[in-house]
């Protein structure tokens, strides 16, 4: 199934909540929230991975946003952020990096601890904390996935943020401790190829991938329209 989010222009790192409800940013949004539960209806998934082929594709700002509009629905999310090459979460949703899943997983803190509340109501972070020289092992270890499991009591939906699939292992070796995985992909920017590629590497490791996300796609056509009309106050 694709989740398409072309019905937007370029998305920056501004949180939905920040918007007017009425933008076509957070209509797009809810668009892929409502596509992800019909995705996942027939089995649970509550703990997703989202990655996307390669660099600068625009996954950890869709993550922030996807948590943020279904947190606005009444679910209790968190978002993981496993990135522990480039962490950003911390930055997208103005929290601190100072303790995190690093030291989660080498039991330096309880899991409990280590959540921080974030500008949005009903949605927290685990930042990825000190960036460490094994991040894949780490993410592979049976901390990991006892982290994942305590995660599971303490929240309706988990958000992991992951490095790009193909330049490093990381996310593959997380992606088979997770129920779904999204893969996000910059349109126009990345080669059929390089899709193919990570579909594959992904389904290498069992993975369940839930959707493709296009970013970037720029608005047209009937959707145009149509937000334009709804914006003009006519309904």
């Amino acid at each position: 199934m694709k989740m398409d989010m072309q019905k937007r222009t370029q998305v920056k790192r501004t949180l939905v909540s920040q918007l007017s409800p009425g933008s076509p940013v957070v209509e797009a949004y809810r668009v892929l929230r409502t596509n992800l539960q019909f995705a996942t209806m027939n089995y649970s998934s509550r703990t997703i991975l989202v990655t996307s082929p390669g660099p600068a594709e625009g996954k950890s700002t869709i993550i922030a946003n996807l948590a943020s509009v279904c947190a606005a629905d009444g679910k209790k999310c968190i978002i993981v952020d496993s990135d522990l090459r480039m962490p950003t979460q911390h930055e997208i949703l103005k929290c601190h990096n100072k303790i995190g899943l690093t030291d989660v997983l080498l039991g330096r803190v309880e899991p409990g601890k280590a959540l921080q509340e974030t500008p949005v109501s009903g949605l927290r972070l685990l930042s990825s904390g000190p960036v460490p020289p094994n991040q894949a092992e780490l993410l592979g270890s049976p901390g990991m996935a006892d982290l994942i499991e305590f995660l599971r009591s303490a929240a309706d939906l988990i958000f992991f943020d992951t490095p790009p699939v193909l330049p490093v292992t990381d996310a593959s070796v997380l992606a088979a401790k997770v129920d779904g995985v999204l893969l996000v992909i910059n349109v126009g920017d990345v080669s059929r190829e390089a899709v193919v590629q990570a579909k594959q590497t992904l389904e290498k490791v069992n993975a369940r991938i839930l959707g493709i996300v296009l970013n970037k796609a720029e608005l047209q056509g009937g959707y145009a329209y149509y937000h334009s009309y709804y914006q003009g106050g006519r309904r």
